[in-house]
């Protein structure tokens, strides 16, 4: 008779409903939270490229916000096109490992790459076309 060892319980240990416990819940709620607010800090970001690329000024705040913007593509695209808090909410119980299920409309948040792909492209055509611009008359 073979025995299978045991293993302690980890973070997505679930009570006899089913459901995680009430720590894990807390915790998945915590993760998006924080997820959120950095979500909404990075797009301030783009919004602010966006406005002062069309409003052909780019200066040492718009570095700052690409260098925000650069930096979570970078973070986006080094860990396989999927947000490094998906791994850590579902290790909390998170049901889908989605990050951003309870707090942006699901259309949203499953199309964001889709969607800020070309803003990407956009913001820094504008801003490269600003530089040249801002070389070409002395500044």
């Amino acid at each position: 008779m073979s025995r299978t060892p045991r293993r302690s319980p980890g973070p997505r240990q679930r009570d006899a409903a089913g459901s995680g416990t009430e720590a894990n819940q807390a915790a998945v709620v915590a993760i998006k939270a924080v997820h959120t607010l950095a979500w909404l800090s990075i797009e301030s970001c783009v919004v602010y490229l966006l406005i002062t690329g069309l409003a052909g000024r780019t200066d040492k705040r718009a570095g700052l916000a690409a260098a925000v913007v650069t930096t979570e593509t970078l973070v986006f695209a080094g860990n396989g096109f999927r947000c490094p808090l998906t791994g850590l909410a579902k290790r909390y119980g998170a049901e889908s490992g989605s990050v951003t299920d309870i707090y942006l409309p699901r259309w949203f948040a499953h199309n964001l790459p889709a969607i800020h792909t070309p803003l990407l492209v956009l913001m820094a055509y504008l801003h490269l076309k600003n530089l040249r611009r801002q070389r070409a008359s002395g500044f």
